[in-house]
């Protein structure tokens, strides 16, 4: 009877939750995953990756409850180049042939002065790092066709750190492709896709 007890209220904690967090899915065509960087110092190139994927557990009335999980396709990276982008897959940068998948899964978030912060592990190359994940919620939409909402974030990466380490230098010494790259997330997530 006890047991029959703990089953029941375990099952409530589980549906409470599950009304607690919607999920929300990354829509892919409002959506753009990109970076920027510097070359041969004078200028930035940019760039995005074409694929990716993945969802936000959204609790409304709590959003450090919140949780969120995304998959890049290494070998969707785009950069206007044909030639560069097939460098950028090789065994030089981000060898997409054996690691495919780069991943950031939140662990925890926090709200901040300007909006927040999720903590979690990026996995790049095969190597998994904790960084700082500073984001703003744009703005919210309910309609006919679902739940909608927008979110922007950005960080700075030091490329070394993940193994991404192609390092050829000018002759004062400065490298041709800056270790520093700058990331632009824009997401549009929606908990019930159009038809």
């Amino acid at each position: 009877m006890r047991f029959i007890k703990l089953a029941v209220v375990a099952g409530m904690l589980v549906t409470a939750n599950s009304f607690a967090q919607e999920k929300y899915d990354i829509d892919l065509t409002h959506s753009n995953i990109g970076f920027s960087v510097r070359h041969m110092v004078v200028a930035k190139v940019p760039g995005n990756f074409k694929e990716f994927s993945g969802a936000i557990l959204y609790d409304e009335k709590d959003l450090t409850k919140s949780s969120v999980n995304v998959t890049i396709k290494a070998g969707s990276i785009n950069t206007q180049n044909d030639r560069r982008d097939g460098h950028l897959r090789s065994a030089d940068f981000f060898d997409a042939e054996n690691h495919p998948d780069i991943t950031f899964v939140s662990k925890k978030i926090t709200k901040t002065k300007d909006g927040f912060t999720a903590l979690g592990d990026l996995t790049i190359r095969g190597t998994t790092k904790e960084v700082e994940l500073p984001f703003k919620i744009l703005g919210t939409r309910k309609d006919a066709r679902g739940a909608r909402m927008g979110i922007e974030a950005g960080l700075t990466l030091n490329r070394f750190d993940y193994g991404v380490k192609w390092d050829k230098t000018l002759d004062d010494g400065n490298l041709i492709v800056s270790n520093e790259v700058a990331v632009a997330i824009n997401l549009e997530v929606v908990a019930n896709k159009p038809q």
